[in-house]
């Protein structure tokens, strides 16, 4: 059945406006409304618990807003809260981790199917110290293929590079090289992006990857991952298609926090300017 509702989306920031982007490219008639907790950011610092509960208020404020699905455009909520969102929600709910993850073992599949593959065949993942420590990629990739070892590297300080619009230059090229340096010197044939700020410094960390290698080293972007997840999602009917776009704007954005100065940033990671961001409370819990 057609379903005009919109799809939400929630990060502990920014970094999940990579997602909304990519949906948006992918699906014209969708709306999305997106919810950054910018009161709270980061999560990839916080513990488990925390970011469990952290990530049922998010989710509760979407699903009073009538949302027809959920995405957690956060690899941090994605590693310890989204199967119990989908215990407790009744409507889909999408991480981004399981669509990276699937992504990268198509990559490595077609990359061992060629006859000059040299090499361990090893997938290499950067994200934050939560996505990390959570092991959630290993056990995702485990789930697709026994074939695979993955090598993962936290990489504190690309999100606040991200944040501040430090995409290129000298800066963010030499921490790009400390963490890729470290996969590339572990084996790594694959470099996932397990943290949806990092897209935007795809081009330095593809860059830095195929200079340290000496040859292209495969980028998988997570965002684009998720969002043909939803995609496939839409076209098996397991979520309501939009019948047509809607009218006035396709994109509601709510921040816990500085709401100006999100709106600011936002430009960066749609490439276009943003409509009036809502400031809203999340309840206590």
């Amino acid at each position: 059945m057609p379903d005009p509702r919109a799809i939400g989306v929630f990060d502990s920031g920014l970094g999940g406006l990579t997602v909304v982007h990519a949906l948006l490219q992918a699906l014209p008639n969708e709306h999305v409304v997106y919810l950054g907790d910018t009161a709270r950011v980061p999560y990839g610092t916080r513990s488990a618990q925390t970011v469990l509960r952290y990530s049922r208020g998010c989710a509760a404020v979407l699903v009073e807003r009538q949302v027809k699905a959920l995405v957690i455009a956060c690899n941090t909520a994605s590693a310890v809260a989204v199967e119990m969102l989908r215990a407790e929600l009744d409507l889909p709910v999408i991480g981004v981790i399981g669509p990276g993850a699937q992504a990268a073992v198509s990559t490595m599949d077609h990359l061992l199917s060629s006859p000059t593959f040299k090499g361990a065949p090893r997938i290499g993942v950067l994200g934050t110290q939560g996505t990390i420590a959570s092991g959630a990629y290993p056990r995702a990739v485990s789930q697709l293929s026994t074939r695979y070892e993955v090598v993962a590297r936290a990489a504190p300080l690309l999100v606040p590079l991200v944040e501040e619009g430090w995409l290129e230059g000298e800066v963010p090229r030499l921490a790009v090289e400390r963490y890729v340096g470290e996969l590339i010197g572990a084996g790594a044939q694959v470099i996932v992006l397990g943290c949806t700020h990092y897209p935007l410094l795809k081009p330095i960390i593809a860059e830095v990857a195929e200079r340290l290698a000496g040859r292209p080293i495969p980028v998988v972007d997570g965002a684009l991952a998720t969002t043909e997840n939803v995609v496939q999602l839409l076209s098996e009917a397991r979520i309501g298609a939009s019948p047509s776009p809607p009218l006035g704007t396709r994109l509601k954005l709510l921040v816990t926090d500085l709401p100006s100065g999100f709106s600011e940033s936002a430009r960066r990671f749609l490439g276009e300017n943003v409509s009036e961001v809502e400031q809203i409370d999340l309840k206590p819990g």
